[in-house]
């Protein structure tokens, strides 16, 4: 072959090449040719990926980038406009230190030249220069724009300019045809810059799709990029099909006035070879105290933790820790500890809330005794192989959960002792996935709304689906694809598309620490908030050996230490959260009955339903617990409930079980365990059994039925006795390896899961003996989320805690503790900023309480108070406090704070005001007197409330109905949130659902055929959902849809991918189309015979729908009233009712407004 593609868009390009790397490697084996390169637009996202597919194919792989460079300094900025912001340049590596240069190139253009793309210049590109070679790239290259102006001279001097830069023979002339006319015109001039210059000729296409059959896919990619639709004339377009990997006779048909130009390609392909060093661990250095090695450093704090942690220190534990030190001392990780427990040490001395350990890290006792983990591996049977084995070398994996709120200063913390430039964050790329891909491919092709959402609800909504996996388990689907045209289309355009990157992001907790700065090992880019980002994703800065760490903010954290801070000061108890009774049988009774609002990991519906019947009786069980409620392992849940009901009843295969699966009753829970079977059943090692665990669990089915032979027969060969050389049956054995086998795949990690019960224990602990403190805390970690504070308000209301309005005396700006309520946070008022917060706290610390409203405006005048925080103040009722109904601030302060302001600048001009006449006694009464304009109705102080707070607090709208509500209803408006831990909604897509509320917001839409629908507002007790409401039905309803009105709405809910979802409405009822029934009790009949004409004169002068039920205790016997003794329920008739027959023999029922239709 004599041709080598040079100049290739991969789908790192983002949303603008869809040439999937491992199809392009693929094509290019298949069309015969020996290398390629990759050469994405600024950025090299891509090149490890593509290198290791290319090793794959048995291809050399060329890594370089079609870099942005500034037609001055990278650092210019306005300077130039257009398409003269940046021209391309197309760089390739020729060795190992041009790809380091490489690195360094692409990098200076985000973190120096970034002006809408990624820049360099020509200081950058003479300074790195060594070991590239460059093509002049495409029509947008600099020689290529004077040339299309006809600017010869100037094309020419800029040729001889780059071929300085570069070197003589490492400067290349690039010749494109994609049968673009102005191609035409250039290339000419190109062959005769060549002959003046003696620069020599390459030919390239400009590869952006794999293959010629993917050409309308692209279109509809760019479409996605410029947010066009097909149909639409003015956009984005790469015309006449030809940006795909063409074979070297397309190549030469398009070049035949030029084939040196094609042959050069394979002279600069056998010109290039880099090797990209996998595996090899390059760790910062740690510095530790004068007279240690690191690894005596680290053994040093070992045993001063074994000390610490265990009274009695075993030979047992000596053992294990010294175990432990050898494997890490000989993985080369001693380094890695240190760091891990460096910064871990800093956080708890400066009062950062730190996890107890999340991941397989608690099964380490080296993590334990060091601090960095806080839970014991030794009670909890959590294995070290888990965490880290010998005999699987990769890099140990140590995620830290940190307070949500000071979780950046532990990063600071490593940037100041690594170095700036040795501490970035990791690159992360959100996917087209299957159902996305389709509604977006849809919207593109401008097709009805609800024929894609059909087809993409059609896709199974699970974790890692393809489109063609769900053809394959979806008859319905397949069906379709087969006789349907355009769902045809849709789809096969959606499979191209499917899985390519969509966007870059920064991984939420992932940080990189390297030893030298970190762009001589990766390129870098810069984060949304400036902070510099490695290229590479955290897979393949793990696969370099460079240093991954996961920082995470846990709000949990934070709401703990909160809770604890709040309960030291209002009961005086000392609380060291890590240090509470783990084996308090009251907080286990009260997780028991499911009341677990609130409570980290156990706080959804089916996990309150779980804990009421588990009846948790240790830490144990809430470890099972978690590790069991998930898809898949809730199979187990009955078996594991029965077992723990009955543990007499619990038969195991053979005596060497029951030690194993004891904790869980008789199942098989965690990972851990079937790790536990195979070393004590057949004599696996840890390390080796650890290695059965993984292919287990990824179903490798050769790999299991070898392992299935040694564990039942054992291995001599590879030290493996096996379960019949330790006496257990054949048959038995057999069946252990199967039920491990059918469990493997949905098996938990236990230290993930006891890292996880632990959290969960210590809020339930504070919930129990702590609750309002715990739920103030609670509610401050979640105040930007109106829905979650109004769950959590009711949540109050049920345990008896009332929730009162912020107060600018009493309050603090998050939630707090007043005379053992919760009072509301003064920064949850809206439009008024936290630094005026902070100032009014200030201010009333140092000079008492503010005694009036003047009083306030006065002592914050000088600093951020506007007239929009102080109406937002009143609203919100944090001057309720002090004289004066909110009406009445209302009308006043306007008037206060423009007189506080005129006294100021008189005050200033030395001028005396009419106050500085008369008496103090004098000026108070004018300064308190306000217009006598009384209160705003409890309607209007309630929307205030709304408006300012997000939520309501002194009382609801739909209060007084909460009954009939919860009896009509199937959901609630917080049903339809997506859930910060799983990214999904309560409701399933296509459930059917009532839900029920005010309607806040109608919005009319008329459709194409000139239909009238509506999108509805509803808000409930917890905040508000969307209400679709197509023609058909809106037509039916409309007289019931009107602002204001109180309804229940029946229909299906809609629930797209990571959206809240939304109510299709089918019907719609009125409040009082639910009925009520009013029951009055008598002891016995003869009670009633005695007083039934009292009460039926109390019940003639009330008229109404509702019916009157009489129940006789004694005889358990009912009557109901006729109808011509219906009655309307009211507060008055049931004061007089309740006045004379007792309060507790009156009850108003709600009737379920289908059983009364």
């Amino acid at each position: 072959m004599a041709f080598t593609h040079l100049h290739v868009h991969t789908e790192y390009s983002l949303l603008d090449g869809s040439n999937k790397i491992k199809e392009y490697a693929a094509r290019v084996k298949e069309l015969g040719m020996t290398a390629a390169a990759i050469t994405d637009h600024g950025v090299m996202y891509g090149v490890i990926e593509f290198y290791k597919a290319a090793k794959a194919q048995g291809i050399q792989p060329i890594l370089g980038c079609e870099v942005y460079v500034a037609p001055n300094s990278r650092f210019d900025r306005e300077t130039v406009y257009g398409e003269d912001r940046y021209y391309h340049l197309v760089l390739l590596a020729e060795n190992n230190e041009g790809y380091g240069n490489l690195v360094k190139i692409v990098s200076k253009g985000f973190v120096d030249g970034y002006y809408y793309k990624p820049r360099v210049d020509f200081e950058v590109l003479k300074t790195y220069h060594e070991g590239i070679i460059a093509l002049s790239a495409c029509l947008a290259g600099e020689v290529q724009r004077y040339l299309v102006r006809g600017l010869y001279e100037e094309a020419k001097q800029t040729a001889l300019k780059y071929q300085d830069c570069f070197g003589e023979g490492n400067f290349f002339l690039e010749l494109q045809d994609h049968g673009i006319s102005q191609q035409q015109t250039v290339n000419q001039q190109l062959l005769r810059l060549s002959k003046d210059t003696g620069i020599a000729l390459v030919a390239t296409n400009d590869v952006h799709y794999t293959y010629e059959t993917d050409a309308d896919s692209h279109d509809i990619l760019l479409c996605l990029q410029t947010g066009k639709k097909l149909s639409d004339e003015n956009r984005m377009r790469y015309e006449g099909g030809q940006y795909y990997v063409k074979s070297e006779a397309e190549m030469r048909a398009l070049f035949p006035y030029a084939l040196e130009a094609v042959e050069n390609t394979q002279k600069i392909a056998d010109r290039c070879h880099v090797e990209i060093e996998f595996g090899h661990t390059k760790l910062p250095n740690f510095p530790v105290p004068k007279g240690y090695t690191t690894y005596e450093y680290l053994e040093k704090l070992c045993y001063e933790g074994l000390n610490e942690r265990y009274p009695l220190v075993t030979k047992e534990l000596d053992e294990r820790l010294k175990y432990e030190l050898s494997v890490i001392k000989d993985m080369g990780y001693v380094e890695y500890f240190l760091i891990v427990w460096d910064y871990i040490r800093y956080a708890r001395e400066h009062g950062i809330s730190v996890g107890p350990g999340r991941g397989s890290a608690a099964g380490s006792l080296v993590a334990y005794t060091t601090g960095i983990t806080n839970i014991d591996p030794i009670r909890y049977h959590l294995i070290f192989e888990r965490f880290l084995n010998p005999e699987r070398i990769s890099m140990p994996d140590i995620d830290v959960d940190f307070c949500f709120e000071r979780r950046q200063e532990v990063i600071d913390y490593v940037i100041e002792k690594y170095g700036r430039d040795c501490v970035t964050q990791i690159i992360t790329f959100g996917t087209l996935a299957a159902r996305g891909v389709i509604r977006d491919v849809g919207r593109v092709m401008d097709l009805p709304y609800a024929f894609v959402d059909t087809i993409a609800k059609s896709i199974p909504n699970e974790l890692g689906i393809t489109i063609e996996r769900a053809i394959t388990m979806n008859p319905e689907l397949r069906n379709r694809y087969e006789n349907e045209e355009n769902v045809k289309r849709v789809i096969d355009m959606s499979k191209r598309l499917e899985g390519l990157p969509r966007h870059s992001s920064t991984h939420a907790a992932g940080v990189v620490i390297s030893q030298k700065p970190m762009e001589e090992y990766v390129p870098l880019c810069l984060g949304i908030d400036g902070m510099l980002t490695t290229q590479f994703t955290m897979t393949t800065i793990e696969e370099l050996g460079l240093l991954k760490m996961d920082f995470l903010g846990l709000r949990t954290l934070t709401v703990l230490l909160n809770a604890a801070k709040m309960a030291e000061k209002n009961h005086g108890v000392s609380l060291d959260i890590d240090r509470i009774d783990f084996d308090d049988k009251a907080v286990f009774e009260s997780l028991g009955t499911g009341k677990t609002d609130g409570v980290f990991q156990l706080e959804s519906a089916g996990m309150k339903n779980f804990m009421k019947e588990l009846k948790p009786e240790n830490l144990e069980d809430i470890i099972a617990g978690i590790a069991l409620y998930r898809p898949g392992p809730m199979d187990f849940i009955p078996a594991y409930i029965r077992g723990k009901n009955q543990s007499g009843e619990i038969a195991y295969d053979c005596p060497q079980l029951k030690p194993i699966l004891e904790p869980t009753y008789g199942c098989i829970v965690y990972q851990e365990q079937v790790m536990q079977i195979v070393r004590d059943l057949a004599g696996y090692t840890l390390g080796r059994s650890d290695l059965v665990r993984r292919a287990m669990s990824k179903k490798k089915q050769s790999v299991m039925e070898q392992e299935r032979k040694n564990f039942v027969y054992g291995n001599p060969g590879e030290g493996i006795p096996g379960c019949v050389a330790n006496g257990i049956h054949e048959q038995t054995a057999d069946k252990i390896f199967d039920e491990m086998i059918d469990f493997a795949k949905y098996a938990f990690n236990k230290s993930h899961a006891a890292a996880y019960a632990v959290v969960a224990y210590q809020t339930a602990y504070l919930k129990y003996y702590y609750p309002v403190e715990y739920m103030a805390a609670l509610m401050t970690s979640v105040q930007d989320h109106v829905t979650k504070v109004s769950e959590y308000i009711q949540t109050c209301r049920k345990m008896g805690i009332l929730i009162l309005p912020p107060d600018i005396n009493e309050g603090e700006s998050g939630f707090s503790v007043s005379d053992g309520q919760i009072r509301y946070g003064l920064s949850a008022i809206k439009s008024v900023g936290r630094p005026l917060i902070a100032a009014a706290l200030k201010e009333r610390q140092a000079n008492g309480k503010f005694t009036s409203l003047k009083d306030f405006l006065t002592r914050m005048s000088s600093g951020e108070l506007n007239k929009r925080a102080v109406e937002n103040f009143i609203k919100a009722g944090a001057f309720d406090g002090m004289k004066g109904t909110r009406k009445q601030k209302m009308f006043s302060y306007i008037g206060m704070m423009d007189d506080i302001n005129r006294e100021k600048k008189e005050s200033m001009a030395g001028q005396m005001s009419l106050f500085d006449l008369v008496s103090p006694e004098e000026r108070r009464e004018y300064e308190t007197a306000m217009p006598d304009v009384g209160e705003y109705d409890k309607e209007t102080l309630l929307g205030f409330e709304k408006e300012v707070l997000g939520v309501y607090i002194s009382g609801h709208p739909l209060e007084e109905y909460e009954g009939r509500w919860r009896k009509n209803i199937t959901a609630t408006t917080a049903d339809f949130l997506l859930e910060e831990e799983t990214g999904e909604t309560k409701v399933k897509d296509g459930e059917s659902v009532t839900v029920g509320g005010m309607i806040v917001n109608k919005t009319i839409k008329y459709t194409r055929t000139n239909q009238t629908m509506a999108f509805l507002t509803i808000e409930d007790l917890l905040g508000t959902v969307e209400v679709v409401v197509f023609p058909r039905d809106y037509l039916k309803n409309q007289t019931l849809m009107q602002e204001e009105a109180k309804v229940f709405i029946r229909g299906r809910a809609n629930v797209e991918e990571e959206k809240n979802g939304k109510v299709i409405c089918e019907k719609v009822y009125a409040f009082d189309d639910a009925k009520q029934e009013l029951w009055i009790q008598f002891l016995d009949k003869e009670q009633f015979a005695s007083r039934e004409e009292e009460l039926y004169r109390l019940l003639a002068d009330s008229d109404g729908e509702d019916a009157v039920v009489v129940y006789l205790s004694a005889e358990k016997a009912m009557k109901r009233l006729p109808p011509s003794r219906n009655i309307k329920i009211d507060a008055g008739l049931l004061e007089s009712l309740s006045g004379c027959f007792g309060e507790n023999n009156i009850k108003v029922v709600e009737k379920a407004i289908e059983k009364t239709r």
